[in-house]
C-alpha cells in the first residue's frame, strides 16, 4: 500500500512539473516562438506599407489561416528579417488595435505594420532601430478648394481625421478653427468618407499619400512648406518588440544592413506593385 502511495506521489509530481513547463514563458521575452517560424503582425490595408492581395506575385507572402496573400514595404522588411533570423516568415493579419495585444500575449513575435515607436507606446512594448522615416501629407480631393495648401493653417475650418490610435489624429489640433472629424479605422474607410465628401481630408504619412493618389485620380497629396510639428519618433516606422524581447539586438544587426537608398528603393517597388484598389 505505502509502495502504491509513493508511486502515485511521484506520478503526480511529475505531471505538475510537466505543466509548469509548458505554461512557462522565456522570462527574457523572445516572443511567442519556440519553433522555427518568425511570426509578424500587421494590418494588411495600409498600402505601400502593407496590403492584401489574392496571390503571391511581386513577392506577397501567404497570410496565416487564409487563403490570401499579404504585400507592401512592411512585408519585404520582414521577408529580409526573417532571412536573417534563419526562420520561415509567418504573416498574421491584425486588426490595427489588436496589434499591440497580440505581441504581449504572445500571438505574434513582432510587429511590422508601418508603426512609429511613440513614447506612449514604448511604455507598453519595445522598438527596434528605424526602418523607415517619412513626412505627415495630408490627403484631399483633387480639383478641390484644399488641394492648393501650402500650410497646415489653411485648413482652418476644414473637417480633417486621421486613423484612430495614431499621432497622425492628434496633429490634428495643431491646425488653428480645424473641424477634428471623428477618427476612423483604417486607410480605405477614409478615402471612401474623402471621395463622399464626408471629410475634407485626412493626416497620413507621404508613401501612403503617394499610394492613394497613384491609385486613385479623385485624390491629391498636399505637401507642406508649413507642416505638422512632430517628434523625430513620430515619424519614424520601426519592428514593434515584446519587452526585454531577445530579438531586438539581432533584428537592429539585419536592419542595419540595409541601407537608406535600398529603403528608398524598396518603397518605390511597393508604390508601383499596389493593387489598385487600395
Amino acid at each position: 500500500m505505502r509502495r502504491q502511495v509513493s508511486l502515485f506521489l511521484v506520478l503526480l509530481l511529475s505531471a505538475m512539473v510537466l505543466l509548469a513547463g509548458c505554461g512557462s514563458k522565456d522570462e527574457a521575452g523572445s516572443g511567442s516562438s519556440d519553433d522555427n517560424t518568425f511570426k509578424v503582425g500587421l494590418e494588411a490595408g495600409y498600402a505601400p506599407f502593407n496590403w492584401t492581395q489574392k496571390d503571391d506575385s511581386n513577392g506577397g507572402v501567404k497570410i496565416a489561416g487564409t487563403s490570401e496573400y499579404a504585400g507592401g514595404y512592411d512585408v519585404e522588411i520582414a521577408k529580409k528579417i526573417a532571412d536573417g533570423l534563419g526562420k520561415e516568415l509567418v504573416i498574421v493579419k491584425t486588426e490595427w488595435d489588436g496589434l499591440v495585444p497580440a505581441l504581449t500575449s504572445g500571438k505574434i513575435d513582432a510587429i511590422i505594420a508601418g508603426m512609429s515607436p511613440t513614447a506612449e507606446r514604448k511604455e507598453t512594448i519595445d522598438f527596434s532601430d528605424n526602418y523607415y522615416k517619412s513626412n505627415l501629407v495630408m490627403v484631399v480631393k483633387k480639383g478641390g478648394k484644399y488641394e492648393g495648401a501650402t500650410s497646415i493653417q489653411d485648413f482652418k475650418g476644414a473637417k480633417i481625421t486621421a486613423q484612430l490610435n495614431t499621432f497622425h489624429y492628434s496633429v490634428i489640433d495643431q491646425i488653428e478653427g480645424v473641424s477634428k472629424a471623428t477618427a476612423m479605422d483604417n486607410f480605405p474607410a477614409m478615402r471612401v468618407a474623402l471621395e463622399s465628401g464626408i471629410i475634407d481630408g485626412y493626416v497620413s504619412e507621404r508613401p501612403e499619400a503617394v499610394s492613394a493618389s497613384g491609385a486613385n485620380e479623385n485624390l491629391a497629396m498636399v505637401e507642406f512648406k508649413d507642416g505638422f510639428k512632430t517628434s523625430e519618433d513620430d515619424t519614424a516606422i520601426a519592428v514593434g518588440l515584446e519587452k526585454g524581447s531577445k530579438l531586438t539586438g539581432k533584428i537592429n544587426e539585419i536592419l542595419k544592413g540595409i541601407s537608406e537608398e535600398e529603403q528608398t528603393k524598396i518603397m518605390d517597388e511597393a508604390i508601383k506593385n499596389q493593387p489598385a484598389a487600395e
